[in-house]
């Protein structure tokens, strides 16, 4: 990675985020999400089955972890999908040094789309849910190593799914992919609920651990006792994390790298026609 590089990323970056900060689009990064907090008000006098916890308290890590999954993954493979036919790849692509540039510039701007909403969510739970804001250094630590290593864990395969995607039209793909991880990896409920095999399924997607990582640093300690094991694990949390971005790192570029190969001048003209033929 040149300075060359890294100032037109840079340059991107800023440009799209100026669009993007002060357009509509920002409502929409928190409209499922406030949706959800708002459900979990109406909780917030339930308590947890033995326990002093309200719905409200477990529920919020679980919607930052949501927030988070949805952001890297359905962003990634949105943005990929829409540059892809809209010929910025391929403009990226004629440049020399253009492709590795356009890519890190993405990076920079869906870590800022996905965190910066997941934040001001946890700013507004803060205030509204009681015992939920993170106060000592390290649980504040552990917030951002969660997010940064569960951005890293989930994005690369948001990126993998929108180089295997042909069509924008099936990105229910990568959501059904994102909703059905979140469903069978306990972050709204204590995943000990659940059949054991299922249980087993969940711990192995980063979901399970994104949610666990969160409440390790939004709930107090003795919240530990809901989790499986009785514990907060969070050297797992960390090791498990790691090896998912490790394993998408590898991944992503391969998948990018041919979908680059593939792009040409008709492919573009193809896709314009599809969308045009369907009104949009």
């Amino acid at each position: 990675m040149t300075p060359t590089m890294l100032r037109g990323a840079l340059r991107q970056a800023a440009i799209e985020l100026r669009v993007q900060l002060f357009s509509w689009n920002v409502l929409s990064w928190l409209l499922l999400p406030g949706i959800g907090l708002g459900v979990l008000l109406l909780l917030r006098d339930r308590r947890v089955i033995d326990t002093d916890l309200s719905l409200a308290q477990l529920g919020v890590p679980g919607i930052l972890a949501f927030t988070l999954l949805s952001g890297a993954v359905m962003g990634a493979a949105g943005q990929l999908l829409t540059e892809r036919d809209d010929g910025t790849l391929l403009r990226s692509k004629a440049v020399p040094g253009g492709m590795p540039s356009h890519l890190l510039g993405n990076v920079f701007i869906l870590s800022v789309t996905t965190l910066l909403p997941t934040m001001v969510l946890l700013l507004l739970a803060s205030l509204l849910v009681d015992g939920i804001a993170p106060t000592t250094a390290g649980s504040w630590s552990t917030l951002i190593w969660v997010s940064l290593l569960g951005m890293a864990a989930c994005a690369p395969w948001g990126g993998v799914l929108g180089a295997i995607l042909k069509d924008p039209v099936m990105m229910w793909i990568t959501a059904l992919v994102v909703y059905a991880s979140m469903a069978v990896s306990g972050i709204f409920y204590p995943i000990t609920a659940l059949p054991d095999w299922l249980a087993v399924l969940g711990k192995c997607l980063p979901t399970y651990w994104i949610g666990l990582g969160y409440r390790s640093a939004l709930l107090p300690p003795e919240a530990a006792a809901l989790e499986a094991g009785g514990s907060w694990q969070t050297g797992l949390t960390a090791l498990v994390l790691t090896g998912w971005a490790l394993v998408g790192l590898s991944v992503a570029p391969r998948a990018l790298l041919r979908l680059a190969r593939r792009q040409s001048g008709s492919q573009v003209a193809a896709a314009r026609d599809r969308i045009m033929s369907r009104g949009y």
